[in-house]
């Protein structure tokens, strides 16, 4: 069993920062990708910024040179910190995992989601 914890969002203003925090906790072995995607109404769960055990990330191309995610692997979080927000920016902001854990029957991956927490940016 995995959880993940998210906090950070609200409201802000057009041109205003944020940043997102999630908290991983349980069996883990280690962490092979954590992300963060999001979703707006009407639209379909895209991912925003993605970190890999290498520590490479990746960014969807609407959000390149404005987010950036970090991690601390000894206290198993991820964050996205967000500049120069845009009304496009608003969304549900899910924290994601891609992880090993340990199983009856041995090694075992396991993805999990996040609750969700709101950004909203005003025009």
């Amino acid at each position: 069993q995995v959880q993940l914890v998210e906090s950070g969002g609200g409201l802000v203003q057009a041109g205003g920062s944020l940043r997102l925090s999630c908290a991983a906790s349980g069996s883990i072995i280690s962490i092979n990708f954590m992300g963060w995607y999001r979703q707006a109404p009407g639209k379909q769960r895209e991912l925003v910024a993605g970190s890999t055990s290498g520590g490479s990330t990746n960014y969807a191309d609407s959000v390149k040179g404005r987010f950036t995610i970090s991690r601390d692997n000894g206290k198993n979080t991820v964050s996205l910190q967000m500049i120069s927000l845009k009304p496009e920016d608003t969304a549900v902001y899910y924290c994601y995992s891609n992880v090993a854990i340990f199983t009856p029957s041995g090694q075992k991956t396991l993805a999990t989601w996040g609750q969700g927490t709101q950004v909203t940016v005003s025009s």
